[in-house]
């Protein structure tokens, strides 16, 4: 690990400044990514803003019924809030699948928004990686790309996003309040993450000297009928191969909004708006649900070594709208349907 100068802010304002007045500054909330990534020297950050001081560690209710969540408020916190639970199951269901009891204490909201790829090549400063070292390579095309993505891959990066939570966000249709010099604004969920295409060091669209202060939930219908499903080739401590965040709402066994969005396969949490809206009104029945994974994984393209993602895919999203539809939540610690 480098020397790194430190700083803490008392203030956003205080954040927000120290950020532009170096542009090479990093974050410190939980440090459950940042710390991993310094010790590998992947991270290099000449200064360290730790902002735990911030006032940005409540669960708010809203006057729609929905949830301003604070960038600070603990993975751990958020699963179990009472509001969570009853409004947002999915959500909790989706941050009590990643990581340990440990990890889930210490690392925040804004954090899980800007974890970075675990792509074992990124990680491994020795090996070329254009996400690391734009311009250098990508080492996982053509190498070992078992867990990377089959959706929205660009010639320069194929690594997928490793967050849980995100995956239950996006398909929750969250907004995401940063501020900045600027001042403050919102960015839809959807719009937050990007694609590798040309710059795969760009995880996210925020710009400098920004900082997340909340993300913020919507009201829905989605309670009674959703689940997150998460398939790993262990039960716990590993990331997504294929996960799935499935939300429907339903009337007279018809559906009237349907929502799915999967990790492990992209760059970004996947969803598909458009796609999701062409299956209003028709019958929540398992022929719609393998219609709808068919459509979702349309584009899907295997490296090799990840081909059986596409399949794996398909079925967990037909797994996970079933058990949906049926009001059957997974339970993170069992992988069975219940």
């Amino acid at each position: 690990m480098r020397n790194f100068a430190y700083t803490r802010a008392q203030t956003v304002h205080e954040a927000v400044t120290a950020l532009m007045a170096d542009p090479r500054a990093q974050l410190l909330a939980g440090g459950t990514n940042l710390v991993d990534l310094m010790k590998y020297e992947v991270e290099k950050p000449s200064s360290i803003i730790d902002i735990n001081r911030l006032p940005l560690k409540n669960v708010e209710t809203l006057r729609d019924g929905g949830l301003r969540i604070g960038a600070l408020a603990s993975n751990a916190a958020v699963a179990y809030d009472p509001r969570v639970q009853s409004a947002f199951p999915l959500l909790s269901s989706a941050i009590l699948a990643g990581a340990s009891a440990q990890l889930r204490n210490a690392a925040t909201t804004g954090g899980n928004l800007l974890q970075r790829t675990r792509c074992y090549y990124f990680y491994d400063p020795s090996t070329p990686c254009n996400k690391r070292e734009p311009g250098s390579g990508c080492s996982a095309i053509g190498g070992v790309n078992r867990i990377h993505a089959v959706l929205g891959a660009s010639e320069a990066c194929i690594a997928v996003h490793p967050s849980d939570m995100c995956v239950a966000l996006s398909a929750l249709g969250a907004t995401v309040e940063v501020e900045g010099p600027q001042g403050g604004r919102d960015i839809a969920f959807s719009d937050f993450h990007r694609l590798p295409g040309d710059h795969p060091e760009r995880d996210n669209t925020l710009q400098q000297g920004e900082i997340i202060t909340a993300v913020r939930l919507e009201a829905n219908r989605f309670a009674g009928h959703s689940t997150y499903l998460k398939l790993r080739d262990r039960q716990s401590y590993a990331f997504a191969l294929v996960s799935v965040a499935a939300a429907l709402d339903i009337e007279d066994g018809s559906i009237v909004d349907l929502r799915v969005a999967l990790g492990g396969v992209a760059h970004k949490p996947w969803r598909d708006p458009l796609a999701e809206a062409e299956f209003a009104g028709r019958p929540a029945d398992e022929e719609t649900f393998r219609d709808v994974a068919e459509r979702l994984m349309a584009g899907a393209v295997g490296q090799g070594d990840n081909d059986f993602k596409i399949p794996l895919a398909r079925r967990a999203i037909v797994r996970a709208l079933r058990q949906a539809a049926s009001g059957r939540s997974q339970i993170p610690s069992v992988k069975a349907i219940q």
